[in-house]
């Protein structure tokens, strides 16, 4: 890892974990507590966990000095995108919509933050995309393609085959995201190689509810995962 980059210094004393769609202090506070490296809030009205943007200026006011903040949009235009971050001021964008390299990089040169783009995956040949991306961004993030009929592009639950991702090499590390929890991260990242891990609905009681208990659960055990790697 870089160590003149602040946010990829960061993993060497947090769990290289990204909780996602925060809605509530008591889920930041456990997530703070397990030592995650970023915590995500949600920008995208059809989302069980959307928020206003003042809503999680409130919730990030403990997190800007102790973890990276990033706002997750889908297919955001200029007008969100200012708003974001002039309300928020996070430290990275992440795209989960379909979003082209040419916007991505527009994104970039607009809000002045690092971001984190989303491939959807269900088969080998859907990680083709990711090379439009790579070097482009911050980070590369492979989440499971939903079910046709989900209004929403990740966070259901949906998982991939974690072994396509053995081997693979990027030049920034990746996110794995889609299906995992405190039961079957260990089995993820061994499959999987991923140096950085991205988790919503398993760390739920119900469709955007966190658990704080499942968040501290998830976190111990991507620290414990992470140590012994040697990552």
């Amino acid at each position: 890892m870089n160590s003149a980059d602040p946010h990829l210094a960061k993993l060497r004393a947090l769990a290289p974990v990204k909780i996602c769609g925060l809605t509530t202090a008591e889920t930041v506070a456990a997530a703070l507590e397990g030592k995650a490296a970023y915590l995500g809030f949600m920008f995208f009205e059809k989302s069980p966990r959307n928020l206003t943007v003042q809503r999680a200026a409130e919730l990030a006011a403990p997190v800007r000095t102790r973890s990276s903040i990033v706002a997750v949009t889908v297919d955001p235009d200029d007008q969100a995108l200012d708003q974001i971050m002039a309300g928020l001021k996070p430290d990275f964008i992440q795209l989960h919509g379909k979003e082209t390299p040419a916007r991505a990089a527009a994104i970039a040169q607009r809000t002045g933050v690092g971001i984190i783009k989303a491939i959807s995956v269900r088969e080998t040949s859907d990680l083709e995309a990711a090379k439009a991306f790579d070097g482009l961004v911050s980070h590369l993030l492979f989440d499971a393609k939903p079910p046709k009929d989900s209004d929403l592009p990740g966070g259901v639950g949906a998982r991939f085959d974690w072994t396509i991702m053995t081997g693979r090499r990027f030049e920034r590390p990746w996110f794995l995201a889609g299906g995992l929890d405190p039961w079957n991260l260990e089995e993820a990242m061994g499959q999987s190689g991923a140096p950085l891990i991205d988790v919503s609905s398993g760390v739920e009681r119900g469709p955007g509810v966190k658990d704080p208990a499942l968040i501290s659960a998830f976190l111990s055990a991507a620290r414990r995962v992470h140590g012994a790697s040697g990552l």
